[in-house]
């Protein structure tokens, strides 16, 4: 089965300029095409889109997603792709963690203010 370049974007979240961004720099390669030139993307496709969604929103630079998709086309090169993915997940579980401590910080001052803060008049609330 093969999608357009619309259904791919569906699919993936990611915008049809995306697609050919990523095509261009060569996160995507050898796309089919249609009797008439346009995309036609597989299920593989998909899948290997879904993975660049996933490096992507966990904050991996394109630079860096550049060379592990470089690799996926390269024989034995695993152990280079799992030095780029382990690399990765520590980052990711770094900015967890950083984020963890910036929630509690927001929560604590949550707490401050319920402590502290005057109720807030009802007739204001009406007029709002």
């Amino acid at each position: 089965m093969t999608y357009s370049p619309g259904e791919a974007a569906e699919k993936t979240g990611f915008s049809i300029d995306t697609l050919r961004y990523y095509e261009r720099i060569g996160l995507l390669s050898h796309i089919g095409r249609t009797p008439g030139g346009r995309r036609a993307f597989t299920d593989n496709d998909i899948e290997w889109l879904g993975t660049l969604r996933c490096l992507r929103d966990t904050g991996m630079p394109i630079a860096r997603m550049r060379r592990y998709a470089e690799l996926t086309r390269i024989e034995r090169t695993e152990a280079e792709r799992l030095r780029i993915l382990e690399e990765h997940d520590a980052e990711v579980t770094r900015r967890i963690s950083e984020l963890q401590e910036q929630r509690q910080y927001i929560r604590n001052k949550i707490a401050w203010y319920r402590e502290t803060a005057e109720p807030f008049p009802r007739e204001q609330l009406s007029q709002s």
